[in-house]
């Protein structure tokens, strides 16, 4: 599984595996269940390899923070995305302390959380990921 190839799509829950392009969209696979179906391209689709997360400096890509996750966890899941708005905020503080509060929400962290995990119980190795020097969207 490559991360360049991981996306999210509005609408859907979970993560999906880009397999191939179609005149009109994408055929993914589901991370959760592996099935097989395709995309319009009418749907918003974004890659996780361009999502990044405000800081007070700049913003970092969400592979950074999905491997300071990955360090701190050890290479096993993190907390739960279900646990408390201070549990979550206290984590991700812990994880990226510089973060900005004011705009990036605990629901934004509950996400990030929710994907890593997602990720980790997919086999993904996130210490042998290299990340992409492309310009990030913000979170």
């Amino acid at each position: 599984m490559e991360f360049s190839k991981i996306i999210s799509v509005a609408g859907k829950p979970g993560l999906f595996q880009a397999i191939s392009q179609t005149k009109s969209g994408f055929i993914v696979e589901s991370l959760i269940d592996k099935k097989r179906f395709p995309i319009p391209s009418t749907n918003n689709v974004s890659l996780l390899e361009n999502i990044a997360i405000y800081t007070y400096e700049e913003e970092i890509p969400l592979l950074v923070v999905f491997k300071s996750m990955y360090e701190k966890s050890e290479g096993k899941e993190a907390i739960s995305h279900k646990e408390s708005g201070n549990k979550l905020t206290e984590y991700f503080s812990e994880v990226l302390p510089d973060y900005d509060e004011e705009r990036v929400y605990t629901s934004n962290i509950k996400k990030v959380i929710q994907w890593y995990n997602l990720l980790v119980n997919s086999g993904l190795d996130f210490s042998t990921i290299e990340a992409s020097q492309e310009n990030a969207e913000e979170v």
